[in-house]
């Protein structure tokens, strides 16, 4: 197997440690588990999604397993502004915090709470479950440049998520690089559901969720290829990795950098073990490989 050179990764200027950062909604809602997962090996972490008000979330049940992944309708739970006391103690590493907003202004005026604490933002525009929020705005290329566009002036590096429920995600992403996006993260999860044959109702007390996992993972290797086409800012690939093989493939259809969320839930050394097979002091540069299955 193919293996990098160890060393900090820019990624839409976001100094990473490695290529390998934690996704948002998973071991993000406390300071000390983002500190754990950095010192477990991640080159960088994104937080708990955070809104302009508090959110109790769907009801339960919110997070059920299934045999190709997980469905999760939490429905965007948060503290809101009180989440900055969670980070005070994270200044100076490789934070990013994940924001959403029901309008342009929401998403800016969450953004700013953020200066000067975190290294950069990911505008949640893509979460399927929670309604006015995520994509709700993220399905519609004028409202994902509004609030890219309203969220990049606040002068903090800007990734925004995008969702995979579209016809034409190339769109979406053009308009957050229209928008003033640093960067692309690609993809969140697949609308989705599932039906207990026993209680003859949903499995999610939402009913729809999003399906994350390994079961998505070919959905986002298309997602990450085509928009390495169609924009020219980086791309973090995000959906479904759980190998050093994962983040080469996802590397080589055009991504500067991956996000890993379902599979920490398995194995919370999973950035110490993928990072010992990924990375070698005789490996090659990483710019060898992003985007190379173009060629």
């Amino acid at each position: 197997m193919i293996t990098l050179l160890p060393g900090p990764v820019s990624a839409g200027g976001v100094t990473l440690r490695n290529h390998l950062v934690l996704a948002a909604g998973v071991l993000g809602t406390t300071g000390a588990s983002l500190l754990r997962i950095l010192r477990s090996g991640a080159g960088g972490v994104v937080t708990k999604s955070i809104g302009p008000i508090p959110l109790e979330g769907h009801p339960g049940p919110c997070l059920v397993p299934i045999d190709c992944g997980l469905l999760n309708a939490m429905g965007l739970p948060n503290p809101s502004v009180e989440f900055l006391d969670e980070i005070s103690s994270l200044a100076g590493q490789p934070v990013v915090a994940s924001i959403f907003g029901g309008s342009p202004e929401e998403c800016a005026a969450v953004c700013r709470w953020f200066q000067g604490r975190v290294a950069g933002v990911e505008l949640n525009l893509s979460c399927p479950h929670a309604s006015g929020f995520g994509s709700a705005l993220g399905t519609n290329p004028s409202l994902v440049e509004e609030c890219t566009r309203a969220v990049a002036s606040a002068g903090l590096p800007t990734w925004v998520k995008l969702t995979p429920n579209v016809t034409d995600i190339c769109e979406i992403g053009r308009a957050a690089e229209s928008g003033g996006a640093s960067a692309i993260v690609a993809i969140n999860t697949v609308r989705a559901m599932r039906i207990s044959v026993g209680l003859r109702r949903p499995v999610l007390g939402n009913r729809f969720g999003g399906l994350s996992g390994r079961a998505v993972f070919p959905i986002a290797v298309r997602c990450v290829y085509e928009l390495y086409d169609a924009c020219s800012i980086p791309i973090v690939g995000c959906g479904g990795v759980s190998r050093a093989e994962d983040v080469l493939e996802m590397m080589m259809a055009g991504a500067v950098a991956v996000e890993i969320g379902s599979a920490v839930m398995e194995d919370i050394s999973l950035f110490s073990r993928i990072g010992k097979e990924l990375y070698s002091p005789d490996g090659i540069p990483a710019r060898e490989i992003v985007g190379c299955a173009h060629e």
